[in-house]
């Protein structure tokens, strides 16, 4: 059992990271505890759960409105049960797919669990089963988990306080939920509940929600949210849960000390991650680690011990499936020997939350580019100018731009309302091609089409708004 590359974990920066350098002619090995597990949180209890419930929603939500548009669908009502199941159909065939890639790529699936025994070799536990692992360059690639509120474990066995694992494939509908945190974590799961007809509060310690995006973003949010029926606590704190008759009770401590009880069917909990190396036994080599438990990495995603990488959310934030997919790659091509491997610009990585509105942004807000000490220009354009918005009902929302003054450079794009999140990759592209305001302008956007509206800020920014 010697391999070249040895990846623990099979999530989206494991899995991408084992394919690729099988591709580049290396020797690969994927432990990961269960076949079922392949495509890590991201796929099997993440992103695509929840953007599948979420899809559930959107029907629903286009059932409400049917009648605007000349459609009679009165008697819509979700089913919870044909919900799940659908999830989970969607899960399997994207996991099995997962496990064809590694057979069409020459990637060796290790079942089980992994420790370090020594720098280059691994212990791997299968039920009673011991074996010994070694590779000339060990990629940890083992995730995260949710961050747990302390002394919460008994609520939590109860079903009475659930994760974003319980949340996605819940066993009823709750009508009263709590959400404490309002990433994108938990404004998606706000929007899921809320379509299902739940009454939902959002509690968030911060003074706004989505603290990441930009103040204008942020602020249109809450009151897309507040318009629908979310109830959102900012500068709240959250104490004392308790089961109440089968229920929970949670102290919501105001921004002014007052403190309110109230009673819920269920809390969730989306308060960030805590990364997993717990039981990887990092003590026997030991790397440098930081104080939250992540591996610290360089700009290469190298450990403080050479041949042995981290990459995903068990390095650092962002924590997003793409970021560990691209590190994943760029790890390979290091190990490989390719040459000119630049390292990745975190201010390139794309973030997208599928609430609705969805939201979608890249780069800096312009809060942070103006801390940074950039003279900027910035543009908007609202999509309730837009044909395609109008015609296909979904007027609200916007896209903002923050452009270097100097230099034309695009620094962030900022985005609000409809299917935004497909549109972002074009403002993506040109902050990592570092293109200007006239490459943006020179492109033409097909029509009618609501990503118009990218090209229509780009405009406003330099004072030449067509159609603002």
């Amino acid at each position: 059992m010697n391999f070249d590359v040895v990846v623990i974990g099979g999530g989206p920066g494991g899995y991408v990271c084992a394919i690729k350098a099988s591709q580049l002619g290396l020797k690969v090995a994927v432990i990961d505890k269960s076949k079922s597990e392949l495509g890590g949180t991201c796929l099997t209890k993440g992103c695509i759960p929840t953007k599948t419930i979420l899809q559930s929603a959107k029907i629903l939500h286009l059932c409400k409105m049917a009648s605007e548009f000349g459609v009679d669908c009165t008697t819509a009502t979700p089913n919870l049960e044909k919900i799940i199941e659908r999830t989970k159909g969607v899960i399997s065939g994207l996991n099995g797919g997962v496990a064809g890639l590694f057979a069409k790529n020459k990637v060796t699936f290790i079942e089980g669990t992994a420790r370090f025994k020594l720098q280059n070799t691994l212990i791997v536990e299968n039920g009673a089963t011991l074996t010994e692992v070694s590779g000339k360059n060990v990629v940890i690639a083992v995730g995260a988990k949710p961050r747990l509120i302390p002394c919460i474990e008994e609520l939590i066995q109860k079903g009475l306080v659930w994760t974003s694992k319980e949340a996605i494939f819940p066993k009823f509908l709750p009508k009263k939920m709590l959400i404490v945190g309002s990433g994108a974590i938990g404004i998606e799961l706000a929007s899921f509940y809320n379509a299902m007809g739940a009454e939902v509060t959002i509690a968030e310690m911060m003074d706004r929600i989505l603290i990441q995006e930009d103040n204008e973003i942020s602020e249109s949010a809450r009151k897309s949210f507040t318009k629908q029926g979310i109830k959102i606590i900012t500068s709240a704190k959250t104490q004392n849960f308790r089961e109440d008759k089968g229920k929970v009770s949670v102290e919501i401590v105001d921004k002014n000390g007052d403190v309110e009880k109230e009673i819920f069917d269920v809390v969730v909990l989306a308060i960030g991650v805590v990364p997993n190396t717990k039981d990887l036994a990092l003590e026997a080599i030991s790397v440098k680690q930081k104080p939250n438990g992540a591996i610290e990495t360089n700009q290469y995603n190298e450990t403080s011990l050479a041949g042995i990488y981290a990459i995903g959310d068990v390095a650092e934030a962002p924590w997003l499936a793409h970021k560990a997919s691209r590190e994943g790659i760029r790890v390979a091509e290091k190990i490989a020997g390719l040459q000119k491997i630049t390292p990745i610009n975190l201010n390139s990585i794309p973030s997208c939350t599928y609430s609705y509105p969805q939201i979608a942004s890249v780069g800096m807000t312009e809060e942070k580019a103006k801390e940074a000490g950039y003279e900027i220009k910035v543009g908007k354009s609202y999509f309730r100018s837009n044909g395609k918005a109008l015609a296909t009902g979904e007027p609200d929302g916007f896209v903002k731009v923050i452009f270097d003054t100097k230099t034309g450079e695009l620094l962030g794009a900022h985005m609000i309302g409809h299917e935004v999140t497909e549109m972002l990759p074009i403002f993506s592209l040109a902050i990592s091609a570092e293109l200007t305001e006239g490459e943006l302008m020179a492109t033409i956007f097909p029509h009618p089409t609501m990503s118009e509206c990218l090209q229509e800020a780009v405009y406003s920014a330099f004072g030449m708004s067509i159609n603002g």
